[in-house]
């Protein structure tokens, strides 16, 4: 008799489905590897759940892309309980993960305990890097590891970059389609509204950037980048909503 899958474990693959690129979802990838031996499932069966939440993924559909046509009942649950609050999904997994490897959430992420007594302060911070975390791991697998305006991908120059800040919406601080991935000056310069991304994913570069950049081939480059389109992900676009009041504040900012 196959033992079926439980709630923890189709919780574990949904996290794996999120962190990795859909197009690495192989039964050899490392993530897809440890969460089987964590949830002691095989590589293949991990790797097949992770294509059933792409049957549910409406970006994927728009893309042709179906996903694996296996899906439970508790695939669904999982997946609509948890795609409009990817925090909870963050947290969720995590105490999960914690558990399965008989550790505190604490010593999972990292955190050294000792400068910070048990408290609201503590879970405040567990919860912050946990949902950092996530967010990171998301928003750089949906762009392939790659920034979405260079086209860079070595991994120690990406990072994933709020479209709205994290201080400004509490909403959206975990949500994968609230980042970009960025090499560090276009993260900072996008962070200055130094450079502008419109709801339609076209590339705008300040005039105050273009002036206070030395005649190179780099200012050439600058300016060739006006008018082009972002490197789109191959999940979780960025919402055009949210692209849509960022975009206004660089215009505002930039007259």
């Amino acid at each position: 008799m196959i033992n079926k899958w439980t709630k923890e474990q189709t919780i574990i693959a949904l996290s794996v489905y999120c962190k990795i690129p859909f197009n690495k979802a192989t039964n050899t990838n490392t993530e897809i590897v440890k969460a089987a031996n964590l949830i002691g499932r095989s590589p293949i069966a991990v790797k097949m759940k992770v294509g059933n939440f792409g049957s549910f993924d409406p970006e994927l559909k728009a893309k042709g892309i179906v996903g694996l046509s296996n899906t439970s009942k508790l695939d669904e649950e999982v997946w609509y309980e948890y795609c409009n609050d990817w925090g909870k999904l963050a947290y969720d997994s995590a105490l999960i993960i914690a558990k399965l490897e008989n550790k505190s959430l604490e010593e999972l992420i990292g955190l050294d305990i000792k400068k910070y007594p048990e408290g609201k302060e503590r879970e405040r911070l567990v919860k912050q890097r946990v949902n950092q975390d996530f967010f990171r791991d998301s928003v750089l697998a949906s762009y392939n590891h790659r920034c979405c305006i260079s086209g860079v991908s070595n991994s120690e120059l990406l990072e994933a970059c709020h479209i709205i800040e994290w201080s400004k919406d509490i909403l959206n601080r975990t949500n994968p389609q609230n980042g970009l991935c960025l090499n560090p000056f276009f993260h900072k310069a996008y962070d200055n509204y130094l450079i502008g991304i419109s709801p339609d994913m076209i590339i705008s570069v300040s005039e105050d950037l273009i002036q206070n950049t030395n005649k190179s081939p780099f200012r050439d480059y600058l300016l060739g980048l006006i008018g082009e389109k972002i490197i789109l992900p191959d999940k979780f676009f960025p919402q055009k909503d949210l692209l849509a009041i960022r975009y206004e504040q660089y215009h505002r900012r930039n007259g």
